[in-house]
């Protein structure tokens, strides 16, 4: 197999604490550790062939033709499948997200975006990541920007050359790991260096290198999920202000095709974590159909492997759960909007019924004194047009102080 540039695939030889990169993919499985084959969809489209003779000689078992075209299908929704000899996880993940620019412009950008009004939500892109994992060797499938991939890498390689894994404070530059990730990078990383002080659920120590080609593909699959969690909170600012201004007094919502977007946006994303949830709940399904191993060792990475990927799914829930409370926000806020319009519009009818019932006795009075007769009462007087007004303004005080007393000229409260 031709040696291809590195951003179009690259092999990965993880073993125990040390990681090492390869020029290009081997025809024999190392004696120990496993293999990672990163490569492109286009690359993967291209060098198909080669790849299923590599992942022969390697594995024992190349892909079969449907799971194929799952990988080079970027329209496919996340799922899970799976044969006897490997497992197939389809994971989708954000298309475009804030990691391309530097980390001091990424932060004057949201401040930026925080204090001046929205006019659009957050456009919400996906492409798939597809993985084929078999005992000693993972395939990842990625879009053409792999900054998931180049991330996760240059975190391997920095653990396997300094032992410390980057942290947020020393590698700003991690591609697209999230903020919730560095966070949790953060914990595990004070947990490695004091071991016995803060131990993952089940009594589990956290293990900084992937142990096996499915603990490495839950990882990045962990990395994926954890953007959604950042994304939530964009959302969340977004629909903050539209909620301030559909309940704001003073101001009139003219851009309902924006409002209408975010709405859909949220659709969208509700629908894209759960496929999420149901490819990850079949995969931690699988797992508890493996035959438990003898070896301890081999015990407690099965264990390590069920514990993360319950933590992948229930990070799934929870972004589930807040797009669907986010959901309903919105739709509360739009109701209470047009309640808060209609009672504005009632205050208005009941004010402008009000005047007219005071004017119509005036009206009527006018109207008498304005007839064509010759002899009308007060008509001929001196005094018949000071009697006529004051008659009119002891009725007009008497509606409104009617009118006062049955609160029909007072406002509703807000």
């Amino acid at each position: 197999m031709p040696v291809s540039t590195p951003s179009s695939i690259r092999i990965f030889h993880i073993i125990g604490n040390e990681t090492s990169e390869l020029a290009s993919v081997p025809f024999e499985l190392p004696a120990k550790g496993f293999l990672w084959l990163a490569c492109t969809r286009s690359y993967f489209s291209e060098q198909l062939g080669s790849l299923q003779l590599a992942l022969q000689k390697l594995s024992g078992a190349p892909l079969v033709d449907l799971h194929v075209s799952d990988l080079l299908n970027a329209q496919l929704p996340s799922h899970y499948d799976y044969t006897s000899q490997y497992d197939l996880l389809v994971i989708r993940r954000l298309a475009s997200t804030p990691s391309q620019v530097g980390t001091a412009a990424l932060a004057a950008a949201r401040r930026t975006a925080a204090a001046k009004p929205l006019n659009e939500a957050p456009r919400i892109s996906t492409t798939p990541v597809g993985f084929a994992a078999w005992e000693r060797v993972l395939l990842s499938v990625h879009p053409e920007d792999c900054t998931v991939r180049d991330g996760y890498a240059r975190r391997l390689l920095q653990f396997a050359k300094t032992g410390t894994p980057p942290l947020a404070a020393e590698a700003p530059d991690l591609g697209q790991i999230s903020d919730a990730t560095q966070e949790r990078l953060a914990r595990e990383d004070k947990a490695f260096r004091n071991p016995g002080s803060s131990p993952t659920p089940g009594g589990l120590q956290p293990i900084r290198l992937p142990l096996s080609p499915a603990d490495l593909m839950m990882r990045v699959v962990n990395i994926i999920v954890d953007n959604y969690l950042d994304l939530r909170r964009e959302l969340s600012r977004h629909l903050d202000q539209w909620q301030s201004a559909l309940l704001s007094p003073r101001k009139r919502i003219a851009n309902w095709q924006a409002l209408l977007e975010a709405r859909l946006s949220l659709h969208q994303l509700d629908e894209i974590c759960e496929d999420q949830r149901a490819a990850v709940q079949d995969w931690v399904d699988a797992l508890e159909t493996w035959p438990q191993p003898e070896a301890p060792s081999a015990q407690r990475e099965l264990e390590a492997l069920k514990v993360r990927s319950r933590d992948v799914l229930e990070h799934i829930e929870r972004v589930v759960h807040h797009v669907r409370r986010l959901e309903q926000s919105t739709e509360t806020a739009v109701q209470m909007h047009f309640s808060v319009q209609s009672n504005r519009a009632n205050d208005i009818m009941r004010t402008l019924t009000t005047i007219t019932a005071i004017f119509l006795p005036l009206n009527l009075i006018a109207a008498i004194f304005g007839m064509n007769f010759e002899f009308i009462p007060l008509i001929h007087k001196e005094d018949g047009f000071w009697w006529a007004m004051g008659v009119m303004a002891v009725i007009t005080v008497a509606l409104i102080g009617f009118f006062s007393y049955k609160r029909y000229l007072t406002r509703t409260g807000r």
